[in-house]
């Protein structure tokens, strides 16, 4: 991972660490789903093998078999092979981060849903109902902004 431009590979992999403690501070996944992440988002080449990410983040191929597994779920990371070739790839999906936003924008309309409903229970607690009304609302206008943003994704470079 070398280019004269970029960043060296002891400045890339802590970039990778950082990613890491994100990752695992903020999404709750375990901090090696954040170093393949961060290691798929910055190698060169794109495509790894399991090996090569594995030496890259300092993980056991045991470990990074299971989040392989979980990214792959989750359509974050496509698994291939190339033509002729017996070596399983991996690379982090073009649209990841639409992927992402996609599921947020669904978790949280799923969660507006829910609150429409409790407050078409009837609740005698003004306290309680207005509490659902300000999700609702909140939640409204966060879904309405992550919709516009995997709508017009940012193109700038």
């Amino acid at each position: 991972m070398t280019s004269p431009h970029g960043p060296d590979r002891e400045q890339a992999l802590e970039w990778v660490e950082r990613v890491a403690t994100f990752v695992s501070e903020e999404w709750g996944l375990a901090p090696i789903t954040g170093r393949v992440l961060g290691w798929l988002m910055a190698c060169d080449p794109p495509e790894q093998t399991a090996g090569e990410i594995a030496e890259a983040i300092g993980a056991s191929r045991a470990s990074l078999t299971t989040n392989m597994q979980l990214l792959t779920s989750i359509r974050l990371v496509r698994r291939f092979r190339k033509p002729g070739e017996r070596t399983v790839y991996y690379q982090i999906e073009d649209d990841a981060w639409s992927k992402v936003l996609q599921q947020k924008l669904a978790a949280f309309s799923a969660f507006g849903d829910l609150a429409e409903e409790g407050l078409k229970l009837g609740w005698k607690d003004e306290a309680g109902s207005a509490r659902i009304r300000s999700a609702r609302a909140s939640i409204a206008a966060l879904t309405a902004v992550l919709a516009q943003a995997t709508e017009t994704p940012d193109r700038k470079e």
